[in-house]
């Protein structure tokens, strides 16, 4: 094998492996040596492709959220789906790619980087997240209260969505399939918790 080839296969592998340790320990819990050392590389040999930490965990959130947008693209593009089964798809994505919180992985590691790790963070977020859940939010079968806008209701969205990432809160009890907690906690997204009167 050529050292290009080598090289491009190291690449490769620190960028899968540092995807599972951030999607499964965050940020914070994850370290260069927990990288390498999964690998069987040394940090030394790491270095050689990444300066640091936070350049591993911005291109590994970009390929995430590139995957998270396509993905809903694609969802968004299906005809003939209800407000409510086109949001139950768009979740089901979010949850097979995201085995944790999505707003504790993005919130917690922006307080530990850098001022433009940041910006980087920030600009991918929008991008790759809240732009296109602010697309179904628009849909006027959504019908979205007036006073909250696409953009809002998409980050309302996936703050409301954590409780799927956790066994500790089982809401509707251990009785339910993960599809049916996931369609209730999505009637509670559009409707509200409150019953009719």
């Amino acid at each position: 094998m050529k050292r290009a080839e080598q090289l491009e296969q190291t690449r490769t592998a620190i960028l899968v492996t540092a995807r599972k340790l951030f999607l499964k320990n965050g940020y914070q819990n994850t370290s260069t040596r927990d990288i390498a050392g999964e690998i069987g590389i040394t940090q030394p040999a790491l270095y050689h492709h990444f300066n640091d930490k936070e350049v591993i965990f911005l291109e590994v959130i970009a390929e995430i959220g590139k995957e998270v947008r396509n993905n809903v693209n694609k969802v968004m593009r299906k005809q003939n789906l209800s407000a409510d089964e086109r949001l139950f798809q768009i979740t089901k994505i979010l949850t097979k790619i995201h085995h944790n919180s999505i707003t504790t992985l993005i919130y917690e590691s922006y307080k530990e980087l850098s001022a433009s790790g940041k910006r980087k963070l920030e600009m991918l977020f929008k991008m790759n997240y809240i732009a296109p859940l602010a697309d179904y939010f628009k849909l006027p079968e959504v019908n979205l209260r007036a006073e909250i806008l696409p953009d809002e209701a998409a980050e309302l969205y996936l703050s409301d969505i954590n409780t799927l990432f956790g066994s500790f809160n089982r809401l509707g009890g251990h009785q339910l399939s993960n599809d049916e907690r996931v369609k209730l906690i999505l009637k509670f997204v559009l409707y509200g918790i409150a019953g009719e009167k």
